[in-house]
């Protein structure tokens, strides 16, 4: 099944308002789900075994409201392990109301983020990749590699054909028709692992760590050297 780039509703803000808040409420109630919750809980823990940190930062691109990694940080807390969590988002009303909830909240680029190098433990994003093409992709990884200090951690679909058979029937779970649209166009344009890891093994990466998750999601690790 070849990649197919088909661009994406909500990438374009094609919706009113109400629109756009179904959307996103859509892919919160996916996440929690099918896997999107538990696949990046996991890459996280990996890094605080393998840094011996019980304390972390995280910066999640493309955050919308940050319900993933938000949900990430209670999950983690009740395993000993605290979690800061800071947002970027390119547009101000992804972030909804979460500038006054005591996270750092910041409209910018993934792939010129708006940071020092090093702020951040970790760099993280969940259902984004899918969306670059292979050379904004390796632009995306350097760039999250230069502003972490540990490991950059990718959470998303694997192409296949079986997932998107799988995928029109579920689309009677979305209330909303931008996702109803863009489902099926995000698992064909998503990568397979082995398109993953050939794309990022090519960046500043020291080592790459994939590992496939329930659903037909893929947990990407890229150590920083």
């Amino acid at each position: 099944m070849k990649r197919t780039f088909i661009p994406e509703l909500l990438d374009s803000d094609s919706g009113t308002p109400a629109e756009i808040a179904a959307a996103l409420s859509d892919l919160r109630r996916i996440n929690r789900r099918f896997g999107g919750i538990s696949t990046t809980e996991s890459m996280v823990v990996r890094v605080s075994q393998q840094a011996g940190r019980e304390s972390l930062s995280l910066l999640e691109i493309a955050a919308g409201a940050g319900d993933t990694p938000l949900a990430v940080q209670t999950r983690l807390r009740k395993r000993g392990i605290e979690l800061e969590v800071a947002l970027l988002d390119r547009a101000v009303s992804h972030l909804n109301h979460r500038r006054q909830n005591g996270n750092m909240a910041v409209v910018g680029d993934a792939l010129a983020l708006p940071f020092a190098a090093s702020s951040f433990d970790l760099v993280s994003s969940c259902l984004f990749v899918h969306h670059l093409a292979p050379p904004q992709l390796s632009q995306f990884v350097n760039e999250a590699l230069r502003v972490c200090r540990h490991a950059v951690l990718i959470n998303d679909l694997v192409r296949s054909p079986l997932h998107l058979a799988l995928v029109y029937p579920g689309l009677a779970l979305y209330r909303s028709r931008i996702n109803r649209h863009d489902a099926p166009a995000s698992v064909r344009q998503a990568y397979t692992p082995e398109e993953m890891k050939q794309i990022v093994r090519q960046t500043a990466a020291a080592r790459v760590e994939i590992r496939r998750h329930y659903l037909f999601r893929m947990g990407v690790i890229a150590w920083k050297a």
